[in-house]
């Protein structure tokens, strides 16, 4: 398989965990999230969404490298260092939410649901980012 060929798959594979996510989230705005089921639920996909698009930003990033086209790399580089930092203050600020409304705090639902929105906007913008950026990967392949 040749470099850009790589390149394509590797954005490809890091576009499923961040499609799934684009689907799979807005779901949660039908429930209530005063209910610990749901937010435990929605905990772990939010860790794992970071997860995931961690590995597979790793991976994009050395197959964009391999195959020469240092812009891309930078772009998947960067993405892939902002889910790594960012998912233990996001975490951070989704446990703390968390407890405060298992402590009766009125206002950590709230919270809770404007960390769910912030989180559905990032991925939808790099996920419009990337399926933008497929023809300008493609085009060499």
């Amino acid at each position: 398989m040749r470099p850009d060929a790589v390149a394509v798959a590797a954005l490809v594979i890091l576009l499923f965990p961040m499609g799934y996510f684009l689907l799979a989230s807005p779901a949660f705005l039908l429930v209530k999230l005063d209910v610990p089921p749901v937010t435990q639920l929605l905990r772990g996909m939010f860790n794992i969404q970071f997860r995931m698009i961690s590995v597979a930003g790793v991976i994009g990033t050395a197959a964009f490298i391999l195959a020469g086209r240092p812009l891309f790399a930078t772009g998947i580089g960067l993405m892939t260092a902002l889910a790594i930092w960012g998912r233990p203050r996001f975490m951070r600020q989704m446990d703390d939410q968390l407890s405060a409304r298992d402590a009766g705090d009125v206002d950590a639902v709230r919270q809770l649901r404007r960390l769910h929105w912030s989180g559905m906007l990032c991925n939808a913008v790099l996920v419009a980012a990337l399926v933008a950026s497929i023809p300008y990967v493609a085009i060499s392949t």
